[in-house]
């Protein structure tokens, strides 16, 4: 299973594994060869995956920046600039390579959508970096369409039969599909909002979010996020938002519906740069917030965010 760049600054193929001999086999020499190239090397996958590969590297490999993807990448909107950007940017001396698990067996219908816009969106925010991302994908207990978007989020493919070009990759049109609009529970409470009542609306998803359990430092992320979106609706906006809460399971969430269109498909997960102001509200959403989902159109734009209980 080569893993070799052909040249290029930035790579990302996806390794279609079955059982955990072809996992140890698609990716220990993928972290080996790094390591032997003087690469700087990150894995950051689930807590049984990382185990498999420290078990493969054995005892004596070190250098090797290893996290658990289910914390770190809980939120797929946090993993770019987070995870990825965060040790990208830390060793910009030479080439970096790393591998990312975001997908894998137990995501949910509601974090998949956001799953798969983050590794389509991965292709623009490192384009021309020397950098290589692998993402496995379990091939036996992945749904065939989560197979098939990462044969569209990926260039390139390795499976049993070799490395091979993905044959339907076309980021851009996986990143419009999952644009979906976002239902909205029968149980949502709302407030209308303009400039004047800021304050208020943040008291109110504070109240809300109390009343259904929310408690400590959790209610502090979710006064900041809610303070975020909704002062960037008045100022970006058009003036005015609806800001929504409710209870779903074992989280809370919460939403804030605009007149503005959100035109960049990276904001939030990018810094912005030191010199300009501004610009830090959504990538301080998806840094408290378990998952961040975001619909935008024509007429306007709904980020909605997650926190658990």
């Amino acid at each position: 299973m080569s893993t070799a760049t052909d040249g290029r600054p930035f790579v990302h193929p996806a390794l279609f594994y079955r059982g955990e001999e072809q996992y140890t086999a698609g990716t220990v020499p993928f972290v080996l060869d790094g390591l032997a190239a003087g690469e700087a090397v990150a894995v950051a996958v689930p807590g049984p995956h990382l185990d498999l590969i420290r078990a493969g590297l054995g005892p004596g490999t070190t250098g090797v920046r290893f996290l658990d993807m289910t914390e770190v990448g809980r939120n797929p909107g946090r993993i770019i600039p987070g995870v990825l950007r965060a040790f990208a940017d830390a060793h910009s001396g030479g080439r970096v390579r790393i591998i990312g698990e975001p997908i894998w067996p137990g995501r949910t219908a509601v974090e998949y959508p956001a799953c798969v816009q983050h590794e389509a969106l991965i292709n623009s925010a490192f384009a021309g970096r020397e950098l290589t991302i692998l993402c496995p994908y379990d091939a036996d207990r992945l749904a065939p369409q989560v197979l098939a978007d990462a044969r569209a989020t990926h260039p390139l493919v390795i499976d049993g039969q070799g490395r091979l070009p993905a044959g339907t990759y076309d980021p851009e049109r996986v990143i419009a599909r999952y644009n979906e609009p976002l239902d909205l529970p029968p149980g949502a409470v709302s407030l209308a909002f303009d400039a004047g009542e800021l304050p208020k609306s943040r008291c109110f998803a504070v109240q809300e979010a109390e009343r259904l359990g929310l408690a400590g430092p959790r209610l502090q992320d979710l006064a900041l996020a809610v303070a975020e979106l909704t002062t960037n609706s008045v100022v970006h906006g058009g003036g005015s938002g609806t800001l929504r809460i409710w209870a779903e399971g074992e989280r809370i969430v919460c939403e804030v519906e605009d007149r503005g269109r959100l035109t960049d498909p990276l904001a939030g997960r990018r810094p912005p740069p030191r010199d300009l102001p501004g610009g830090r509200g959504l990538l301080l959403v998806h840094s408290v917030a378990d998952l961040v989902r975001v619909h935008t159109a024509p007429d306007g734009t709904t980020i909605r965010f997650y926190l658990a209980r």
